[in-house]
């Protein structure tokens, strides 16, 4: 369950870190209200994951999911480049994500 938790606070992260540039700067209160709550909801969640899997591990995951899917974000939604180089270093940040959880203890 801890792992779980852990993927949806990295996807909660994606969800903000996806939505900062709507904000204008924290400029418009209402979305930068939504922002706000996205990121304390996925520091909860990374909080309660880190009761079962140790800090280290969790941390580089959660970071490791909204990177990556901030990045996928931004070429979606904001037509950022993907570079062969950009893609390799990408796919490389997930199979470092996936060989945590594969390699992975808990408390």
């Amino acid at each position: 369950m801890a792992w779980l938790i852990l993927v949806a606070s990295g996807i909660l992260e994606v969800a903000w870190a996806s939505m900062l540039p709507a904000t204008q700067g924290f400029t418009r209160p209402l979305t930068s209200a939504l922002v706000l709550a996205l990121i304390a909801a996925s520091m909860v969640g990374l909080a309660i994951a880190t009761r079962s899997i140790p800090i280290g591990t969790a941390y580089a995951v959660w970071v490791g999911i909204g990177a990556a899917g901030t990045m996928i974000a931004g070429v979606l939604v904001y037509h950022e480049p993907l570079t062969i180089l950009r893609a390799a270093c990408l796919a490389m940040l997930l199979a470092s994500v996936i060989g945590l959880r594969l390699t992975g203890t808990t408390h």
